[in-house]
């Protein structure tokens, strides 16, 4: 079944989106991996306006239960899982599923110099404005 992209639909990139020079494709399947409850409802909340299907995870044990199925288009992570490191399940998601773009999102800056966030496609610092998160998602949605 393809997405419904609103007009002159039918021209998609690999993973079966609409590319920006079309209306933006309604349906993106995300990865949402935060322990804060309340981030991870904003986040749903937010993206699923925006048209897309959006899947939560609070600890590592959930996310890789969930990539166990490779149905994700973006993945949208953060950094301090509890006494969990994000940028551990990072390497191994990019191991495991090399072609799935991610967005490091976290509430520190200072992570963007690590290494290891390197492997994430986007780093993005938390705030109450949402606009640069979106963004980011439909960037990278749209990448070929």
């Amino acid at each position: 079944m393809e997405p419904d992209c609103g007009e002159a639909s039918g021209w998609y990139n690999e993973r079966g989106l609409a590319t920006p020079f079309f209306k933006e494709c309604t349906m993106a399947h995300l990865l949402v991996i935060d322990d804060d409850g309340d981030i991870r409802h904003l986040y749903a909340a937010e993206l699923e306006d925006e048209g897309h299907s959006v899947i939560t995870c609070g600890n590592r044990s959930q996310a890789l239960e969930q990539l166990r199925h490779p149905v994700f288009d973006l993945i949208i992570l953060d950094i301090q899982l509890e006494q969990e490191s994000g940028l551990e399940l990072l390497q191994q998601i990019a191991r495991e599923s090399e072609k799935t773009p991610v967005i490091l999102c976290t509430a520190y800056s200072c992570y963007k110099e690590d290494f290891s966030s390197w492997l994430a496609d986007a780093y993005v610092v938390k705030s109450s404005n949402l606009d640069e998160l979106k963004n980011e998602v439909r960037r990278l949605l749209a990448k070929p």
